[in-house]
């Protein structure tokens, strides 16, 4: 036993110094076998592009809302449904805005009589009253007129001769009394029928000073308030014939300039108001303004229109795009028409074809990134794209045929210099080239200078500053 342990001390003492001595052999020199990676210098095609991410959109797009408040009577699709350009999807409760049509169209409708009568001038029984009211005027102006003159005149000789008479009469009444007066006086004590006979005395006398007084008012003429108010009879009637006159000249010599321009407004007017009550009309129903299909609805029947969210979602899925975000320092290399190539998540061994349709004019600042959205425009396929899938998208801006090439990760950056250049292997060992490098792209690097087809490059694992992995 103690000569086995004593046999195996030796072997393993025996190992140790040949390890040591290769180590000694080989130490400043590196093996081909420390490589980590390695990669042959080759010609091939290289592209130019620019990959960002979005996601799926349909071609077309909408959201509908009502612009009036309204309580939803029916909503006629549901989420899926195909529909065609002006299918009703949606309707308001309108009794009310089909009131307010009528309305409008019976004021449309009494505006253009009003302005077809004004130019047709004035019916033949128009003037017959006007001209009737105008004779009528007249003569209520002659009959003040008249009354006026008399007035002024004072009383004729038939009513003086009239009030003559009544004074005489009195007169002689008043003689007759006295002299019965006189008579009782003298011929009784009684004290009632001499009261009696000095009663009618009295009579007489106050009958014969009234008679005497109107004698005196007759010879004397008219009173000024008498004159004063047949004067404002007068002038009464001179206006009441001024204006009958003036509205049967009105209507011989037919509308205005000015009047036929306010008719006309005021049918301008009823049109416009009648124009405004069918759009509101209109506006109480949703129609499809495209082919497309309905992904939203947020309207419900019976329930007030939604003012937050739109009452129904429709898009058009016969094409399909995705706008990504293009940093400002490549956008200026796109444009539009340029290829790309399209990678949806959910289908990643599938290409999609695609080109550049629109480059945003004005930069997006979200997040303190400079960035121009684009819309890439896909191809017709077979894939079943569905919206809001996230999508890779890379625009090919060129592609460069027969250039060298090698791995971005084999490229090392001098940190003293800024150099850049690989380790090629010659033989057993490894030297270091400077190389030029042209395009980069999808982990590949062109190289104008340095290298050659077929050689070998390679990253030992102790490689430092590289410019990838």
């Amino acid at each position: 036993m103690k000569r086995t342990v004593r046999y195996l001390i030796v072997g393993l003492l025996a190992v140790a110094i040949l390890a040591a001595a290769i180590v000694w052999l080989t130490r400043g020199q590196v093996q081909p076998e420390q490589t980590a990676r390695e990669a042959i210098v080759e010609r091939g095609s290289m592209l130019i592009a620019v990959a960002a991410t979005g996601r799926i959109e349909p071609v077309r797009r909408v959201e509908l809302s009502f612009d009036l408040p309204g309580q939803v009577a029916e909503v006629r699709v549901s989420i899926g449904d195909r529909v065609t350009a002006g299918q009703p999807l949606v309707r308001l409760d309108a009794r009310q805005l089909e009131l307010q049509v009528e309305k409008a169209e019976a004021a449309l409708m009494l505006a253009r009589a009003q302005a077809e009568q004004l130019r047709a001038g004035p019916r033949t029984e128009e003037l017959s009253i006007a001209r009737d009211n105008l004779r009528a005027a007249e003569a209520q102006l002659a009959a003040v007129v008249a009354n006026r003159d008399q007035v002024a005149s004072g009383a004729t000789a038939a009513q003086l001769a009239a009030v003559e008479a009544q004074v005489a009469s009195a007169e002689l009444q008043r003689k007759v009394a006295q002299d019965n007066y006189d008579k009782t006086v003298r011929s009784t004590d009684d004290e009632d029928v001499v009261a009696q006979a000095n009663y009618e005395l009295y009579a007489a006398q106050r009958a014969l000073e009234a008679a005497q007084a109107e004698l005196e008012r007759l010879q004397s003429g008219a009173a000024p308030e008498d004159m004063r108010a047949a004067g404002a009879n007068v002038a009464t009637a001179v206006a009441q014939r001024d204006a009958a006159q003036a509205r049967l000249d009105l209507l011989l010599a037919g509308p205005t300039h000015a009047q036929v321009a306010d008719a006309d407004a005021q049918v301008a007017a009823a049109q416009a108001a009648l124009a405004s009550a069918k759009l509101s009309l209109e506006t109480a129903e949703l129609n499809a303004p495209f082919d497309g299909v309905v992904i939203g609805v947020n309207a419900v029947a019976g329930e007030l229109a939604p003012s937050f969210a739109p009452a129904v979602v429709l898009a058009d899925l016969t094409g399909y795009r995705v706008t990504v975000g293009v940093d400002e320092i490549d956008i200026g290399r796109l444009s539009e028409g340029m290829p790309a190539e399209v990678v949806i998540e959910a289908f990643r061994d599938e290409v999609l074809a695609g080109k550049v349709e629109r480059i945003a004019p004005v930069a997006d600042l979200t997040g303190g990134i400079v960035s121009y959205d684009v819309v890439v425009a896909l191809d017709q396929s077979d894939i079943p794209v569905q919206v809001d899938m996230t999508a890779n998208v890379t625009i090919i801006i060129d592609e460069l045929d027969d250039v060298l090439k090698i791995p971005i990760w084999a490229v090392r950056v001098d940190g003293t210099t800024g150099q850049t250049y690989v380790d090629r292997r010659v033989g057993r060992e490894l030297e270091r080239v400077d190389v030029r490098l042209g395009v980069r792209y999808e982990g590949f690097a062109e190289v104008l200078d340095g290298v050659a087809v077929g050689d070998v490059i390679v990253l030992t694992s102790d490689a430092a500053f590289g410019l990838g992995r």
